[in-house]
């Protein structure tokens, strides 16, 4: 059974950025879902993500909604804040702003740029260690494909020895249950948090390699609570059973919708009033929209009700 005193366990999902249809923020709609986010039961939220399209946000938005976010959570939860830049000294920067304004986490990936832009083993050591130097809080090093930086199990478990506030991996590569294992291996005690990712499309090979966290989209936290927790429990026949019914659900949107998702379904729900993305994204299509909400009924989630 994974261990499930550390700081932070459980499910962690990625809270969407909301717009309206001119493209600009919606701030009341962003704290709505944040409201929602809570409700649903989640341990805890990472903003500014990937799925976050903080590819699209300038310097001043990523503030604004730092500050804004962590202040209508008030503590409630943790809030892990992603800071990726590639400059040490900005991403440094910025993770100490999220610090000072009462993140509990900072999620970063190797520096890169483009499809070419990358940097030497030893200079990705170089820039974790400056982000540390800078910070008390924990760091989450995200490992994913959208990087194009090999990050071997070696070298995070290395990491984790060495540097003080690296303590927490999301790892999103393939064969992300078979890098867990080695991590931990690698790593031991230095390995606070090995965490899921990719939407829970990974979920249970991962916490049966020692997963004690996982950060998932934020529209279903009520459906994959449950199975963190039933596992980490001891109660792994209980969590197989849940994951199997909620399994098509995360394929869809895993496979399908991506990163519009979750604003597709929370607009369905009321939560919102409009899921586009901001331009170059461009929406889901009616077919795929018709097909997530078909997989989502099914299961009645939270998301579906909470707003209306």
């Amino acid at each position: 059974m994974a261990d499930i005193t550390r700081r932070y366990t459980g499910i962690f999902p990625v809270a969407p950025t909301i717009f309206h249809e001119d493209g600009t923020i919606d701030l009341a709609g962003q704290l709505r879902v944040i409201e929602f986010m809570i409700d649903s039961g989640s341990d805890g939220i990472c903003i500014l993500a990937n799925f976050s399209e903080q590819f699209v946000l300038s310097d001043e938005e990523r503030d604004m909604l730092t500050v804004a976010i962590l202040k209508q959570v008030a503590g409630r939860i943790p809030v892990i804040v992603t800071t990726t830049h590639f400059s040490s000294r900005v991403t440094a920067e910025r993770s100490k702003r999220a610090q000072d304004l009462g993140a509990a986490m900072v999620m970063i990936m190797p520096p890169y740029h483009g499809a070419t832009f990358r940097v030497p083993e030893a200079a990705i050591y170089s820039y974790f260690q400056t982000v540390s130097d800078a910070i008390d809080i924990p760091i989450m090093i995200q490992d994913a494909p959208v990087a194009g930086t090999p990050l071997s199990a070696p070298f995070l478990a290395r990491m984790a020895t060495e540097i003080e506030q690296v303590s927490y991996f999301k790892i999103e590569v393939p064969q992300a249950a078979s890098k867990l294992r080695e991590i931990i291996r690698l790593g031991g005690d230095a390995i606070e948090g090995p965490w899921d990712g990719e939407e829970a499309i990974t979920l249970l090979a991962d916490l049966d390699a020692g997963a004690t966290g996982a950060m998932t989209a934020g529209a279903y936290a009520d459906g994959l609570k449950p199975i963190i927790h039933d596992y980490l429990a001891g109660n792994r026949e209980a969590a197989v059973e849940r994951y199997g019914r909620w399994l098509p659900l995360i394929n869809y949107e895993n496979r399908q919708g991506g990163l519009l998702a979750c604003k597709a379904l929370m607009k369905e729900g009321g939560i919102i009033a409009c899921d586009a993305p901001r331009h170059p994204l461009v929406p889901l299509s009616p077919e795929t929209r018709a097909g997530l909400l078909d997989a989502a009924k099914r299961l009645d989630p939270l998301v579906l009700r909470w707003g209306k």
